[in-house]
């Protein structure tokens, strides 16, 4: 789905399961500047693994954010993830127009995990080839009632959803809009959400592939607010590193190592089968972001277990941006939190 008409500025709207992000990006002709941003927390079990358990919060959260950071909001750019949506890359014999089509849908019954006339299809053609006469293509497949669902929340709130994007997709593109991406490294963007990870490849300073991990930070939530008896308020500030001088960090640490144990386990599962798929030798790069990247110890404790160089994401970093606007936010710190809707952001109206 594509904008309508020609705009300046675009609002990403990135629903996480643990809170909300809004990003308003305006766009200049020296890059963009930050226009609007909020992030508003959410009830503990509103979104559990993609399915929305309190639909009344999660809108009047949404409403609220809208009306603390711009009441004259109505477009926003939005984002999928989960197991009902899929992204793909593959290789096909060079074709145009309705053969392309039917090829892909061909590879794409192939691949997906659910019917083909269930889904909502989109592709663009990365790369051809013309002396193999081969071309590379990206697939994203979501779900039709998944898609459906996510529509109708936004919708409800009162705004328009203009493009729907894929959360790895949206991480890919906050990372190239904010580095120098190197052809020469293979690197892992690692987005380590609350209740689903997924890591996009970059290979020869260019997408090469995705693959979501079923688990985040919420066994690391649950198991700090156990052991150390938290409210959710307590609990979310705690795994954010905000209750450092508040409970004791031998204690939290050994916790949040100890409940990371899924997350590490799926992270080494989706690094094997990509170096197994692409018959390469080494990751050699890491930038993490996400809820993940704000975790105490839990950055360090990827970068042993998966023996990778690790950096922690600012999608701020070459976007322009009053200090004021963050109020009691500090960007320094948050800024891993805001990837997918600063990536939704920087897609511009065409």
């Amino acid at each position: 789905m594509m904008f309508s008409r020609q705009s300046k500025s675009t609002v990403g709207l990135d629903i996480g399961a643990s809170s909300i992000k809004l990003v308003k990006l305006d766009h200049t002709k020296n890059g963009h500047t930050v226009a609007a941003i909020g992030i508003r927390e959410l009830p503990h079990e509103a979104i559990v693994n993609d399915e929305i358990r309190d639909r009344e919060a999660v809108i009047f959260n949404i409403q609220s954010l809208i009306d603390q950071t711009d009441p004259q909001i109505k477009d926003v750019v939005i984002s999928l993830s989960g197991h009902g949506v899929i992204t793909d890359r593959f290789t096909l014999d060079k074709k145009t127009g309705t053969e392309a089509e039917q090829a892909i849908l061909f590879e794409t019954e192939q691949r997906a995990p659910f019917d083909v006339d269930d889904v909502s299809l989109d592709y663009h053609i990365i790369d051809v080839d013309d002396d193999v006469n081969k071309m590379d293509v990206l697939m994203v497949a979501a779900r039709k009632e998944f898609l459906k669902t996510q529509l109708e929340l936004v919708e409800d709130c009162g705004l328009r959803p203009v493009v729907v994007d894929d959360d790895a997709l949206a991480i890919y593109n906050s990372y190239e809009g904010n580095y120098e991406v190197d052809p020469t490294k293979i690197t892992a963007l690692v987005n380590v959400g609350y209740d689903v990870s997924n890591v996009t490849y970059l290979v020869d300073g260019s997408y090469y592939a995705t693959r979501d991990v079923s688990s985040g930070t919420r066994d690391i939530y649950d198991a700090v607010q156990k052991e150390f008896r938290l409210n959710p308020e307590l609990t979310s500030k705690a795994i954010k590193g905000e209750m450092n001088d508040s409970i004791d960090q031998d204690m939290l640490k050994a916790t949040i190592l100890s409940a990371a144990d899924e997350l590490i386990a799926g992270l080494e599962m989706a690094f094997t089968y990509f170096q197994s798929q692409s018959k390469l030798d080494a990751i050699d790069w890491m930038v993490l972001s996400g809820g993940g990247a704000l975790t105490p110890y839990l950055p360090e404790l990827l970068q042993a277990k998966l023996n990778v160089p690790l950096e922690i994401a600012n999608p701020l970093r070459k976007i322009d941006y009053d200090p004021e606007l963050f109020q009691y936010l500090q960007p320094e710190k948050i800024a891993p939190i805001l990837a997918v809707s600063i990536g939704l952001a920087m897609r511009k109206a065409r």
